[in-house]
Parts: structure tokens; sequence; C-alpha cells
């Protein structure tokens, strides 16, 4: 690459970075600006093991959570919509646009539910992966009962069991306990990772959010 075309690049991700910067200044603390910031830095440490376009990398990490629909009245076009007129605005290839446009629209735990993936490509399983990993682990620990928070849910209801069969509907109006998530998402995501690297890294994560787990109980039940 000349080094004209990687300071287009550069100027193209800066630009990039403020705009999501702006557009999640007010975001829930699970889906804010660092939520952005973590999963475009483990899409860059995935990709180094992985053949992909690393512009379409950085776009889609950056913008793939830029208007998510359950903080808008669950409207899965806001998101796509707004990445392709910031893209298009900023002069982007139109081929780079649909790709970044399609990892948006795919790249949810939501959207394989009820569903075959209907695009895939390389730089989809590495975004995917990084945003997986940060569902996961201390932080996706974290992010989970931020959530729960938000939506004033029960932390624990022993008499309310996970749904391991919803349907993408009843995924996205459950208003169960945080503690049911675990087993209805954060559990399932170690065996759904696409690269090398996310699986690996996903297999600690996921070890520890078992002991989390075990812990939590103990101290429900007064054992600890």
């Amino acid at each position: 690459m000349s080094l004209k075309n990687v300071e287009v690049t550069d100027n193209l991700i800066s630009k990039t970075i403020d705009f999501v910067k702006t557009q999640l200044k007010d975001a829930e603390g699970g889906h804010d600006w660092f939520h952005i910031l973590r999963v475009f830095n483990n899409a860059k440490l995935i990709s180094k093991t992985e053949e992909v376009n690393p512009l379409i990398v950085a776009l889609g990490a950056l913008l793939h959570d830029i208007a998510d629909s359950k903080f808008h009245d669950g409207d899965e076009n806001l998101g796509p919509k707004l990445a392709r007129e910031f893209l298009f605005k900023n002069n982007v290839d139109s081929s780079i646009i649909e790709h970044v446009i399609n990892i948006i629209k795919h790249i949810s735990f939501k959207s394989s539910i009820d569903r075959i993936q209907e695009f895939t490509s390389p730089e989809l399983d590495v975004i995917q992966d990084a945003d997986r990993l940060d569902a996961i682990g201390a932080i996706g620990i974290a992010r989970c009962f931020n959530y729960g928070g938000y939506k004033n849910r029960k932390l624990f209801d022993p008499a309310i069991k996970p749904n391991l069969n919803m349907n993408k509907e009843g995924y996205k109006n459950s208003d169960s306990p945080t503690i049911n998530h675990f087993y209805e998402k954060l559990l399932l995501l170690k065996d759904k990772m696409n690269t090398k690297t996310g699986r690996r890294i996903a297999a600690q994560r996921h070890e520890f959010m078992k002991l989390y787990l075990d812990q939590f109980y103990a101290e429900w039940d007064g054992d600890k």
C-alpha cells in the first residue's frame, strides 16, 4: 500500500472513530464507545492470524453497534442506515460499504437463532469473534449485569428456569433474570467461535464464568 493510501485509510479510521464516539456518547455502559474500542482491539488481534481485508475489519468493528436495535425500539435497519450514510459521505468504495453493512446485519447472536446465516466472510468471522469475546469473561459478566440493571431485571430467581429453546422474537423480548442470560447466551459462545484465536481466548473466559457462577450460587445459598 502506498503512503498516500495509508494516509487516506488512517484518515477514514480517525473519522469513523469520531463519528462512533459522537453517536454513542449517551449509550448504556455495556454498549458504549469503550465496548466498540474493545471489539476493535480484539478484531485487530484476531486478524493477525487470519487472511482478511484490514480496512473492512476496522470499519466493521467500529460500526457494528452504531445503533443497537434493542436501544432503538427494535429497529434493526437504523444501524445499517447510519453506517451506509456515513461511509457514502466519506467516499468509501461501494463494495466495501456493502461488505460492512452485511457485517452489521449478520453479526449479532440473535440473528443466528432462527435461520441459517445468509452472509459469510472471513472479516465477519473475525469481528463476530471479537464482539462475542467482549460478551464473556470478566467484562462480559460486568456488561451482563449492567444491562440487567438498565432493564431493572432480577439478579436471579430460582423459580425461573433458563429458556434454552428461544426463537429470535423470544430472545429479543425476554425479561428473565440476569443469571439466566449466562445459560441462554454467554455460556454458548465458546462453541460458536469462528477463528483459532477466538476459540483460544474464549476457552479461558468461559472457565472464568463457570467459576463465577459457582461462587454466585455458593453465596446465594449462604455456603461461603
